[in-house]
């Protein structure tokens, strides 16, 4: 996953580490590369459409899931949506799925003031519109002449059916609200544990089930700051600082989405203030020390197997890789081999796992 801190501006190529990145993804049998959308703050200001970014990816892959994470489609009209997406399936030979957000940053909204307020319902309206168009179904706009008429994309996507996340920062109704319309959920550990999450998640499943989907079917992806390597204090030592800016940016922009009159992150709203530098400090060693110990992947394959293995308890299906927080592009390349083997290993376990419940189910089969 990507989501990166800064824009980058002093970068030749802004994009190097995005595309080396997915081309190991690609070369390496990761399920899925994931691109944001952000907008006018240098917090992800790389990511303005991930459609546009998609397609690039998708000339450049063979095999990975080329997913938004999120697209936030209160900002678009679903017919565009369904449009630009039509032609990275395409592109992409039906490699791609959409995240779905609300958004949260009132500033983002200078392309559709008017949504702001009613963002959350609009979101589901958006989903349900841009799966009819997926499937060929028509929809009724008015064209210029004042005329009502029905309109189909163009091209057809490849896939029959559009892959479907709905992205949710913690809210728990947001996870019961993706179950009842059937989409997988992406979520992160930003402002939840992992007990709150075990308990979003049972939630998430009931609502599939009361709705009719397979409760079992919905894959639920939490975002994590990854970073691998062989020694932990080494890791420690290299991610702090980088993870520090990254997060006192990512404050800043609280701050100026609280200043400028709407929600924070989350949904919640705060009273505008900025923090001092001396607090902000406080703050963010004290962040660090939760996100390195409690809620990443910042460390050894031991450590962060460990990690792996507690979000398998709470039900969470993936993990999406943050890789862009601050560490140097090589620093991150270098890196990524240690990220492989723990995907390696996760499916080691796997099979085993699979394999002992066989030989069990036979066992039992034989009396």
């Amino acid at each position: 996953m990507f989501f990166g801190g800064s824009d980058r501006p002093d970068e030749a190529d802004r994009y190097a580490l995005v595309r080396e990145a997915a081309r190991f993804a690609d070369a390496h049998g990761f399920r899925a590369v994931w691109t944001p959308e952000r907008h006018f703050h240098e917090f992800g200001g790389l990511f303005p459409n991930p459609s546009v970014l998609s397609a690039g990816l998708a000339t450049i892959t063979s095999h990975v899931q080329i997913r938004a994470g999120s697209l936030i489609s209160p900002l678009h009209d679903p017919v565009r949506i369904a449009e630009e997406w039509s032609i990275v399936d395409n592109l992409s030979h039906g490699r791609i799925a959409i995240s779905f957000g609300a958004g949260w940053n009132a500033d983002d909204f200078v392309f559709h003031p008017d949504r702001y307020a009613q963002r959350q319902a609009r979101l589901y309206r958006d989903i349900d519109d841009v799966r009819a168009l997926w499937r060929g179904e028509a929809t009724s706009r008015e064209n210029g002449a004042g005329q009502a008429i029905d309109v189909r994309i163009r091209p057809r996507p490849v896939q029959a059916a559009l892959p479907v996340w709905v992205t949710s920062s913690g809210n728990a109704d947001t996870f019961a609200s993706a179950g009842r319309v059937g989409a997988n959920l992406l979520t992160h550990l930003i402002g939840q544990t992992l007990e709150q999450l075990t308990e979003k998640i049972a939630r998430y499943r009931a609502a599939r089930a009361e709705a009719g989907h397979d409760p079992a079917t919905g894959i639920v992806s939490v975002m994590l700051h990854t970073f691998i390597g062989p020694d932990l204090d080494a890791v420690k030592r290299l991610v702090k600082e980088p993870m520090c800016a990254y997060l006192k940016t990512a404050v800043r922009l609280e701050e100026r989405a609280a200043a400028g009159g709407g929600a924070i992150s989350g949904g919640h709203r705060i009273e505008r203030h900025t923090i001092s530098d001396a607090a902000m400090q406080d703050l963010l060693d004290v962040t660090f020390e939760r996100y390195f110990e409690t809620a990443s992947l910042l460390g050894t394959l031991e450590t962060c197997q460990a990690m792996v293995d507690r979000l398998d308890e709470c039900g969470v299906n993936e993990v999406a890789c943050l890789i862009d927080f601050g560490p140097s592009d090589e620093q991150v390349l270098t890196s990524l081999p240690y990220l492989d083997r723990l995907r390696q290993s996760r499916g080691d376990a796997a099979r085993a796992e699979a394999e002992a419940l066989a030989v069990r189910d036979f066992s039992e089969s034989l009396g």
